[in-house]
């Protein structure tokens, strides 16, 4: 008995992987979360026979009885995930339960939600001198966060910073960068429903973050990224790769003097 995770990407059908959407048009029962999933992505490539079970309406073990009925039957299973299944994907407690009744996972990753908000900005959030880290976190809602992780502490690293499930929680990622020691003009982007027809780009600051979210309307559904990475003005500012510097010397090419 094996049942498939597939990552749907962030939101555009043509953003899944080739053997995601393979293994959606072969599917015979798709669970997908109706709340965060495209329907136009489901309806592009699955089978017309194909069972689908709209499943944010579902808690745990209803959503996991539902899934291991199909597979008992000997239906190929698909449980597709927004973005990419490793990420706030909470695809733990689902595995933990289908292993339990023996059923085998295999995962197919598929395009985070993250790198299609940063493509949506151009931006690069690893830049030669400036910042060569990522942390990807969220703020502390009612999900805790251990103490070690908390946004203040983390921010002391003075990195991009990538946050997931945060856009209610603006404010409070103003205070704790502000508290971490970040200057209130730190570009801060917000970016709804990346790859989607309704996309909402909100550039800002770490200080206006809060407000200028709420004066675009943006409340859910969004990744926030901080740092000087999301510099609008960045390309104008002479960072550069070494890797396509013209002195520097690689197993490839050898650099001129």
């Amino acid at each position: 008995m094996k049942l498939y995770i597939v990552g749907a990407g962030p939101g555009a059908p043509d953003l899944i992987t080739v053997r995601g959407a393979e293994l959606l048009a072969s599917a015979d029962a798709i669970f997908y979360t109706d709340s965060l999933v495209s329907e136009e992505l489901i309806e592009r490539y699955r089978k017309p026979e194909a069972a689908v079970f709209h499943t944010a309406g579902m808690h745990l073990e209803q959503l996991v009885a539902a899934m291991i009925e199909q597979v008992k039957q000997g239906r190929l299973v698909v449980r597709v995930h927004t973005g990419d299944p490793s990420i706030y994907g909470a695809t733990l407690e689902q595995i933990a339960l289908l292993k339990q009744e023996g059923v085998k996972i295999e995962i197919v990753p598929g395009v985070s939600s993250a790198f299609a908000a940063a493509a949506a900005v151009q931006a690069e959030l690893t830049v030669p001198e400036l910042t060569q880290t990522v942390i990807f976190t969220r703020a502390e809602g009612r999900t805790p966060v251990p103490p070690h992780e908390r946004l203040q502490e983390l921010a002391k690293h003075h990195c991009t910073l990538v946050l997931f499930l945060s856009a209610t929680l603006a404010k409070k990622v103003t205070a704790a960068l502000l508290d971490a020691g970040w200057s209130g003009d730190t570009p801060a982007v917000a970016v709804y429903k990346a790859t989607w027809p309704d996309e909402i780009i909100v550039r800002s600051t770490v200080a206006t973050l809060a407000e200028d979210m709420r004066r675009h309307g943006v409340t859910k559904h969004a990744i926030i990224f901080a740092g000087w990475a999301l510099d609008p003005h960045i390309h104008e500012r002479g960072y550069r790769s070494k890797l396509y510097d013209r002195t520097f010397t690689h197993g490839y090419r050898k650099g001129e003097k």
